[in-house]
């Protein structure tokens, strides 16, 4: 009785794969390929079936599928590189705040692109005055050459968030250097979580611009390249985000010490 079950066995599982293969996604009639893998039935890249990239399952060793489109498939759609570009641009900018905004020590330096907001329009402050070091605790700035934008020029340094009090005598302008307190420190730090949010919010907005123009294409392109590109451009956006994590997270240990 073994013998006959066994002879029906290699029967069943032959149709049983042949029905496993015919539920699986075939290749386009044209492959317009949009991502890496090849066709096993063509020489040309298989569009990536949606259910293949499935939302990130929660718990550990389980990664969501990445998607990488090839921006000259689809640069009658999007320009991807130019939203990257556009999205790195928003990290360096918080890069840069950081480094000239947010240091323990204040430097002479630290004054120079501090915007003033005069009547004639906004300038960095060393386009007013000029900045000098007379020591460790003491900077001066000289407003000879634009007197008139002198109490603009204290407001401005007033207000850069890097806890200085500025004094006037005549055009000169007398900025001491605080002290490194841990309230000073544990302040730089809520700053650079600031800066980080709303780094975020401008990140978004660059996310949200180019996910609208994917949707302005959704007459003409299948709905699955909509939602590829669309996976695509979040992808770039996540990794944006994460790199202003790890910038963020860098200064607050360097702030706090």
């Amino acid at each position: 009785m073994a013998l006959r079950c066994f002879r029906h066995l290699h029967s069943l599982l032959r149709c049983s794969s042949l029905a496993v293969v015919r539920r699986l996604p075939q290749p386009p009639a044209r492959c317009t390929a949009l991502l890496l893998d090849g066709c096993r039935h063509c020489t040309h890249p298989l569009l990536l079936a949606r259910p293949l990239a499935t939302k990130k399952a929660k718990g550990k060793g389980q990664t969501q599928a990445k998607v990488n489109i090839s921006a000259a498939l689809v640069e009658d759609i999007i320009n991807l590189e130019e939203t990257n570009t556009d999205m790195q641009a928003v990290v360096e900018a918080l890069k840069e705040d950081f480094n000239r905004n947010l240091n323990v020590r204040t430097s002479q330096g630290a004054l120079d692109h501090i915007i003033v907001a005069t009547k004639d329009g906004k300038f960095p402050l060393n386009q007013l005055g000029q900045i000098s070091q007379k020591s460790p605790q003491l900077m001066v700035v000289n407003m000879t050459n634009f007197p008139e934008s002198t109490a603009a020029a204290m407001k401005a340094i007033r207000e850069s968030g890097m806890n200085l009090n500025p004094e006037a005598d005549g055009t000169v302008i007398r900025v001491p250097v605080p002290k490194v307190t841990r309230e000073h420190r544990e302040s730089l730090a809520k700053l650079a979580k600031q800066s980080t949010n709303k780094s975020k919010e401008a990140l978004r907005k660059v996310r949200s611009k180019s996910v609208n123009q994917v949707k302005k294409f959704k007459s003409k392109v299948s709905e699955d390249t909509i939602w590829l590109l669309e996976k695509q451009i979040q992808q770039m956006a996540d990794s944006a985000a994460a790199e202003m994590d790890k910038l963020l997270a860098a200064k607050t240990k360097e702030l706090l010490g």
